[in-house]
């Protein structure tokens, strides 16, 4: 078997150094990280709120629980957590990128969301946390983004305790044709130029819709769950499979 000693991975549509991908999306990021929620919102008209909310009630979260919000950026869904878990439970916002860190960690301080949450800089494919360590983790919109997302599934199935869970959020494939064209539409001819005015970087969100569409299925997805050791793995579409959360358990 020979070596591929020149690796390459995605970013978007096109084939780049494995090597150089992390740095290619922190770029992106970077830029990004300052209209994040405004943009958020304009895309998605709003209904992301509905998509993270789902998530959250399909978690299972209670107090006392300890919570892994994987690429957690500007911490919608650890704001949330933070409230069940209360003041025995702990919130772990972590995500790789320091812009989209230091954002989150500035809006959650405004809003009073202090006492029970950390901030980790933290790299989804080598989790700096001890084995057996959360009850629940979520990666929300983050995961299309990862170099290699089977070693990230791997590092996610170590930290989480025995009875714990992976919730996976992020965009899919629609599941009619139409919807389907319309999505294809809206991401490749709207959502630059909006990117464009509002946040001043059109190409950072053409690369983003790029990247929905390099992420794997619905059914490919849940696969890679079960082959990084997830049990009862399942998923349900929202917003006709634009977006799918995944859900997986360690036992």
């Amino acid at each position: 078997m020979t070596i591929d000693k020149n690796p390459t991975t995605d970013f978007g549509y096109k084939q780049v150094k494995t090597e150089e991908k992390e740095q290619m999306v922190a770029g992106v990021f970077h830029s990004v990280a300052q209209q994040y929620d405004i943009m958020n919102d304009l895309m998605s008209f709003g209904i992301h709120r509905l998509w993270k909310r789902f998530t959250i009630d399909a978690s299972g979260a209670r107090p006392g629980n300890k919570v892994l919000d994987l690429a957690g950026g500007t911490g919608d869904l650890t704001a949330k957590f933070s409230k069940i878990v209360g003041r025995e439970g702990q919130v772990v916002l972590a995500d790789i990128n320091s812009s989209m860190l230091n954002v989150g960690r500035d809006k959650l301080r405004d809003l009073g969301v202090v006492g029970n949450v950390d901030y980790v800089q933290a790299n989804a494919q080598a989790l700096p946390f001890e084995d057996n360590t959360f009850d629940i983790v979520t990666i929300a919109f983050g995961l299309r983004n990862v170099t290699d997302k089977d070693e990230a599934l791997r590092s996610i199935y170590r930290v989480l305790k025995p009875g714990g869970r992976l919730l996976v959020l992020e965009f899919s494939k629609p599941e009619h044709e139409l919807l389907n064209k319309v999505y294809d539409f809206y991401s490749f001819n709207i959502l630059p130029k909006m990117g464009d005015m509002v946040a001043k970087d059109g190409d950072s969100y053409e690369y983003l819709a790029e990247s929905i569409r390099m992420h794997p299925d619905q059914e490919t997805l849940k696969a890679m769950m079960e082959n990084a050791g997830f049990d009862q793995t399942s998923y349900h579409n929202l917003t006709g499979g634009i977006v799918a959360l995944h859900k997986g358990f360690k036992f």
